[in-house]
């Protein structure tokens, strides 16, 4: 049916509730840190080399501003960009513009915020301003866009005076973060903090590849410089990364790279503990979607049947999408959820199998079961046996150390066999499966605390001992590297070596 719009009498402009339209559009579901994160698009899509972020508290009066020294804006387009709606998602845009719907600055300060204020200026231009506040649009119950900001906030936007160009976005009314708490509150001056903390942390996530060298971006949050977050740690070099597939889409392309992390004894403490990244290992598991190299989904497995699982929580697929691909993604206002399109479904499944059976595999020390089928008797101190259906661990006799302490007990060979059997059954089977459920990354490894001394010294009895069994010190050595602790301390048999040649 073709409609005649010349028809005034056919039709009728039904324009918005403003009050609830605006109430509507603060609920749709913005964190503060993926709120910050959206207004940063904006940045980089003028350009900016540097981000300023400040959170500032002074209870009622505290503020959130975001500036940056990008290309700025003419007045006709600050006025522009402050309504809502300023794009459609259906508009080209450019290849590294981070936009999509043309409400981003308006619905992430909104979701936080009852007072939105732009500064804006583009050199030699006087700076222009532009402001929503929310109670003011309650009060009139129209879309009245300030031309002025309010009253006694002109130093927050002192920073643009020194820049060629720029943009300053300041939240004020802060209902969201400060919930009217005086500035005395130290409780809601502790949370307000640890929101500051919470968007530094999102923000070296979502940005790290524009934050990693070659810099072409730098953040600075409070007057410090945010450190990207790569969840991929590939500059470990026990980290793997799989084959590389790129796919078509139309005529776009895909770009999708498989990593598997190191197990966490291959990492010093510190850096096992930063790479769990915002919500930890568990959670930052899966499918990274990016787009335009800004990180979309940090870590899902795009409902593709897998769940997140402890003993896959060391794959992480890298997947590049372009801006023309939005649609076909089903990418969501916030740039925080994506669908997988059916033509790829197969594939993304297919790489996420592999990614998670070698994930598995490394998380399970695969190389170690394997070598425990295959090394000699008295390699390790445990033992796995299978009696009548049920699984049990015994102490291996066949073990150098424990093989020596039964032999030279001096007559109480039975007293240390009685207590070998008391420690073999109360291991706490059922305490250590429900430590490592529910602190999987919390595992020491062997010897871990203890002094290079005290390892050294066990280190050397159990050479003494494979020597009194009539072994070469070459074969002694050779051995020691296979047996279990010190196949961990290749450092302290080459010490041993030296020593004994």
């Amino acid at each position: 049916m073709t409609w005649k719009t010349e028809d005034e009498a056919a039709f009728e402009i039904v324009e918005p509730n403003a009050p609830a339209m605006i109430e509507s559009i603060r609920s749709v579901g913005y964190t503060a840190q993926s709120a910050v994160a959206d207004l940063i698009d904006n940045s980089i899509s003028a350009r900016a080399r540097n981000v300023w972020i400040t959170f500032l508290w002074d209870g009622n009066g505290s503020f959130v501003s975001i500036t940056d020294d990008g290309s700025g804006m003419d007045e006709d387009a600050l006025t522009q960009a402050m309504r809502l709606g300023s794009r459609s998602p259906l508009d080209d845009r450019a290849p590294g513009d981070l936009g999509r719907f043309g409400l981003g600055l308006k619905t992430a300060s909104f979701s936080q915020c009852r007072r939105l204020t732009v500064w804006t200026q583009t050199r030699p231009a006087s700076p222009s301003v532009r402001s929503w506040d929310l109670d003011y649009v309650h009060e009139t119950g129209e879309w009245r866009l300030l031309k002025q900001a309010a009253l006694g906030p002109s130093a927050r936007s002192a920073l643009l005076k020194q820049l060629d160009s720029g943009t300053v976005v300041v939240w004020e009314n802060l209902d969201r973060l400060v919930e009217g708490a005086p500035v005395e509150d130290e409780r809601a001056h502790l949370r307000f903090l640890e929101v500051a903390e919470a968007v530094e942390k999102h923000l070296a996530m979502v940005f790290h590849r524009f934050l990693e060298p070659p810099v072409e971006l730098t953040i600075w949050m409070n007057g410090q410089t945010i450190v990207p977050w790569d969840p991929f740690l590939r500059g470990e070099s026990a980290t793997q990364q799989l084959a590389e597939e790129l796919f078509s889409l139309g005529d776009e392309r895909v770009l999708v790279r498989p990593y598997v992390l190191p197990h966490h004894s291959r990492l010093a403490p510190d850096v096992h503990q930063r790479a769990a990244g915002p919500g930890g290992w568990n959670a930052r598991q899966g499918f990274y979607i990016y787009r335009n190299r800004r990180l979309l989904v940090p870590g899902d497995w795009l409902h593709l049947g897998f769940q997140k699982e402890e003993h896959a929580k060391l794959a992480r697929i890298q997947v590049d999408i372009p801006t023309a691909l939005d649609s076909a993604w089903q990418i969501d206002v916030k740039k925080s959820t994506a669908k997988a399109p059916g033509a790829l479904r197969d594939e993304l499944r297919r790489i996420a199998k592999v990614t998670r059976k070698r994930a598995t595999e490394v998380y399970r020390h695969r190389g170690k079961v394997i070598a425990r089928s295959a090394a000699r008797n008295d390699s390790f101190v445990w033992s796995r046996v299978v009696l009548r259906g049920k699984i049990t661990y015994r102490v291996n006799r066949e073990h150098p150390l424990v093989r020596e302490t039964l032999n030279s007990s001096n007559g109480s060979g039975a007293q240390v066999e009685s207590l070998i059997r008391i420690i073999e059954e109360t291991v706490p089977t059922p305490l250590i499966l429900l430590d490592v459920s529910q602190m999987p990354d919390e595992e020491a490894t062997p010897f871990e605390g203890a002094s290079v001394g005290e390892v050294g010294d066990l280190l050397r009895r159990t050479y003494a001992s494979l020597r009194a069994d009539g072994l070469t010190p070459a074969r002694a050595l050779e051995r020691l590297s296979g047996i279990e602790p010190f196949n961990h301390y290749p450092e302290l048999i080459a010490t041993l070596e030296e020593a004994t040649a």
